[in-house]
This record gives C-alpha cells, sequence and structure tokens, in this order.
C-alpha cells in the first residue's frame, strides 16, 4: 500500500473531462460509472466508490477533502484555512458553511395538517437579531476522517463548522446562480479569503 499526503482525484463519468484533466498534470486513474453521474446519485456513494476504487489501486487516506465543482469562489485560501480548522478535531466532519438568510425560529414557517402555516421551530423572540444563528452549508468544502465515514457515513459523523461570506458561498446551483456569478466576475470581484470558525453540531 502507499500512503500519500496529498493526492488530487477529479471524479467523472467524461472521456472529454478526463482527457483535460490529464493535460492539466492530474490523474484520473478510473472513471465513475454511469450510474454515479446521474441527477439522483448521492455524493456519498460517489465517495464510496471512489475510496474503494483508491485502495484497488493502492492508495490508503487518513481523510478526505470534497471539493464540489459548483463553488467558484471558494478559494485555496479557504482550502488551507479549513484544512488547519479539520486536524484540531479530524475525527469530525468539517462542513463550510455561511450565515443563514432566513431563520426557523423568526421567519420560516411550514405547513401543519390542515394547511395553515405555523413557525418552523416554536420560539418567541421580538427581533431577528435574538434568535440563535443558524447556517446555510454551502457545499464548499467537506473533509473527514476515511475510516470514520467508512463506519458512520456522512449523516451520523461529529460535525463542525468552517464560516465563509456570501460571496465565497455562492453555489450553482441554477441558471440564476451561475448568472449572479458571471456579473460578479465581469466587474471584478476579488476572491478572498473570508473570516472562518469551527463549532461543534449536533449530527
Amino acid at each position: 500500500m502507499v500512503f500519500q499526503d496529498q493526492y488530487i482525484y477529479v471524479s467523472t463519468e467524461s472521456q472529454e473531462i478526463k482527457n483535460t484533466v490529464e493535460s492539466s498534470g492530474l490523474e484520473v486513474p478510473f472513471l465513475r460509472p454511469a450510474e454515479l453521474a446521474t441527477d439522483s446519485s448521492s455524493s456519498e456513494d460517489v465517495l464510496k466508490h471512489t475510496i474503494k476504487e483508491a485502495v484497488k489501486k493502492g492508495l490508503l487516506f487518513d481523510a478526505v477533502v470534497l471539493l464540489q465543482p459548483t463553488s467558484p469562489f471558494r478559494n485555496e485560501e479557504h482550502i488551507q484555512s479549513a484544512i488547519i480548522e479539520f486536524e484540531k478535531d479530524p475525527e469530525s466532519l468539517l462542513l463550510s458553511v455561511t450565515e443563514a438568510r432566513e431563520n426557523p425560529y423568526y421567519t420560516l414557517m411550514e405547513e401543519d395538517n390542515q394547511g395553515f402555516l405555523q413557525k418552523s421551530k416554536e420560539a418567541v423572540f421580538t427581533r431577528r437579531q435574538d434568535c440563535p444563528m443558524v447556517w446555510n452549508v454551502n457545499g464548499a468544502i467537506y473533509i473527514f476522517p476515511t475510516d470514520r465515514f467508512k463506519t458512520l457515513g456522512l449523516k451520523n459523523m461529529k460535525k463542525m463548522k468552517y464560516t465563509m461570506n456570501k460571496v465565497s458561498s455562492i453555489d450553482i446551483d441554477d441558471v440564476d446562480d451561475w448568472f449572479l456569478a458571471e456579473s460578479l466576475l465581469k466587474n471584478g470581484h476579488n476572491q478572498q479569503p473570508s473570516a472562518h470558525s469551527p463549532i461543534n453540531c449536533t449530527p
């Protein structure tokens, strides 16, 4: 087996993308199966496949850093800072987050069995600023220990956060997100690192 400090792998089912990646000097030692490249494919299944195939290639890793391609304003400084925070508690799952714009204690509501709106979380607050802070997982960075992922999966692992600002947290999920990111780039947005702070969260 080979123990490496770092190994960068691009997961794709596309031969065209594989060729482009390899022309940049990176490796794509195996392609993702077509059934793991659909709109309903889960990141967790893709990760399991990737780790399994890496082991077949003789590669062993203590931890995995998942960087999804839909976060155009995540930069090297974010990644390095997140790794440093993860190393403070390397048995946890580190998630990159941004402060949520809406709050379930104050603005978010859901329908009850009769179709009437009720607060998502019952509490009495007169000001939004007094509500507990809540966080959106922005999908930019996930870091987790390989062994615990194999036994627990992402859902059941203890979690801590790495905070990013709103612009750095833009996630390309639809056409509106694409136009927003494109507009920021055209107007000279500089990808500046944001403040970060880890905190334990329940699974």
